[in-house]
């Protein structure tokens, strides 16, 4: 199976997690994300789920200027954001718990 494949359907989940304890920009939560082991996750990817879940209100952001380039968007969460973060981490376990019993009981 393809890790590519599975990240399409937990990266907004991940990106969440990554953005409960600290607030960050587009490189420094795809480093965060790399950090934790999701190597195979894409800038575009990010980026991308970092534009939708602040379209979806989920996010908040705000611009800090930079002096070694240009300005840097920081993104954070905000009530919306926790809870979709505690929702979809209950669905994951749910999921994941599921997907632990079948792969156990056909080993």
């Amino acid at each position: 199976m393809e890790i590519s494949q599975l990240l399409k359907g937990v990266l907004d989940l991940a990106v969440l997690a990554v953005l409960r304890d600290a607030d960050g920009y587009g490189y420094d939560v795809l480093r965060r994300l790399r950090q934790a082991g999701l190597e195979e996750v894409g800038d575009a990817s990010v980026y991308g789920t970092l534009r939708r879940l602040y379209n979806a209100g989920a996010l908040t952001s705000y611009v800090v200027p930079s002096e070694e380039g240009p300005h840097r968007k920081y993104y954070g969460l905000n009530d919306n954001g926790r809870e979709r973060l505690a929702e979809s981490a209950k669905t994951w376990r749910s999921f994941a718990d599921t997907m632990d019993s079948l792969l156990g009981a056909a080993a």
